[in-house]
């Protein structure tokens, strides 16, 4: 009885959430009232319930949590003090006389972007705003254009400092250490979002050269869909000035983690107060604009913690039914062993991409199955960066992806939804062919840390 449960559980909650109720309510919800009815029915122990305060206690004082609110602070503070309009003028200036110069542009300040705010849909509604009728304009074609954007906007979910690696780093660590635990092994090495940090450099910065290159081969086959535009002449200084203010910041960031000077934790405050700084020297700062950028603030921060106490409700149901048990005695029953079964559990993390966002994936999926895949000896910063990249790949491609429809949303009624499908096509394949790539050569994601280390 127990596994029936288990299983309905997991497909209502997929199902209420397809309806579009809201996520946090729905996990709460609807696992409450799955433990009243398997109470009634005998096969759930109410007790599972106690240890419910105890959890959100716990959320309240994780120290590696408040990175979370910190860095989506900064990267609120740095779109809307308008460095990301700047930086892609002035490298629209240095590089659009070329074909495809403006998609590079493109390509290079969205990365930027994606390091400062950390969230896909930011990403993609910020360059799709400022980027997409600049290239249509330029004669570009709605295709390349549009999949440029959304692919560039899905860069904030594998470069750090991501919110994404902020979250999942916590749940791989949590994982790691109950997979040791239940090993029976006695391990004082802990893995940290500093390690899927470092571990996701190399890899994110394969994908924008990936992209760059892309855009390039495209210029020089067909230059007539992604033509030159008319530029003034610009001194490298100009392009200076306005670089190396945001690229300094997120190099202080992401420097002071890499060579152990910081916690995530305490590089996100500086993080945020170097924006503030930014902003206030580029005289961007109003009172009604802090208002605002503290609201958004508060609200998206609000979203993901109560997102994570309706995911804790749901994973003390499950357990209380066995799911964990029932999961595990699948892996282990697998033809194939544990490649097999890691294969399984990203293809179905691909496929919850089309239907739930990043936030859930990492709070109710990887819980399950990451104790499981890491007790059968994957390296944590592997998996988690494998995970971060499949997720990455589900929420670009068609027709389900979910930066498609961030970009639907503000892209002109002339871009035919068709025209965007065709476009990420190109970039799905780039982040298919790293996945694969990390799979079969595994050093791309533990060389760096283990240099580090």
């Amino acid at each position: 009885m127990q596994a029936e449960f288990a299983l309905a559980l997991f497909l209502a909650v997929c199902l209420t959430l397809m309806l579009g109720f809201p996520v946090a309510l729905t996990l709460a919800g609807v696992s409450l009232v799955f433990a009243a009815l398997g109470t009634l029915a005998g096969g759930f122990d109410p007790t599972y319930l106690v240890a419910l305060p105890a959890r959100i206690f716990g959320t309240m004082s994780n120290e590696t949590l408040i990175a979370v609110p910190l860095f989506i602070l900064m990267g609120n503070i740095l779109e809307r003090a308008r460095i990301a309009e700047d930086l892609l003028n002035q490298m629209a200036q240095l590089f659009g006389r070329r074909p495809g110069g403006l998609g590079i542009s493109v390509v290079l300040v969205g990365a930027l972007l994606a390091a400062s705010t950390g969230i896909v849909g930011a990403t993609v509604v910020t360059m799709g705003l400022l980027s997409l009728p600049t290239m249509l304009r330029a004669g570009y074609s709605p295709s390349i254009a549009t999949g440029t954007i959304c692919a560039t906007g899905t860069l904030g979910q594998i470069i750090p400092p991501s919110i994404a690696l902020v979250l999942l780093g916590d749940i791989i660590s949590s994982a790691y250490q109950r997979a040791q635990l239940e090993m029976g092994v006695i391990n004082t090495a802990t893995v940290s979002v500093g390690d899927l940090f470092i571990g996701a450099l190399v890899p994110g910065l394969i994908l924008v050269a990936c992209y760059v290159l892309w855009i390039a081969i495209t210029g020089w086959v067909s230059p007539k869909k992604v033509p030159p535009i008319e530029t003034s002449a610009i001194s490298p200084a100009q392009v200076l000035s306005v670089l190396l203010p945001p690229l300094g910041l997120i190099g202080l960031v992401l420097g002071s983690i890499l060579v152990g000077a910081a916690t995530p934790t305490e590089a996100s405050g500086v993080g945020a107060v170097g924006a503030l700084v930014l902003a206030i020297l580029r005289r961007e700062m109003t009172w009604s604009r802090l208002r605002d950028i503290g609201q958004s603030t508060l609200q998206v921060t609000s979203m993901i913690f109560l997102i994570l106490i309706g995911a804790s409700v749901f994973s003390l149901v499950f357990r209380g039914f066995g799911g964990e048990e029932l999961v595990q005695e699948f892996f282990h029953s697998m033809s194939g062993g544990p490649a097999a079964a890691l294969l399984l559990v990203m293809v179905v993390i691909f496929l919850l991409g089309f239907i739930l966002d990043f936030i859930e994936i990492t709070f109710v999926v990887v819980p399950i199955v990451g104790p499981i895949l890491l007790a059968m000896g994957f390296d944590p910063i592997w998996l988690g960066i494998m995970i971060a990249v499949n997720l990455q790949t589900s929420f670009l491609t068609p027709p389900f992806g979910f930066a498609l429809f961030y970009l639907r949303g503000v892209a002109p009624d002339k871009v035919n939804t068709g025209a965007m499908y065709r476009g990420v096509i190109p970039f799905v394949l780039l982040q298919l062919g790293l996945l694969l790539l990390m799979w079969y050569v595994p050093s791309i994601v533990s060389w760096l840390p283990n240099k580090l280390g």
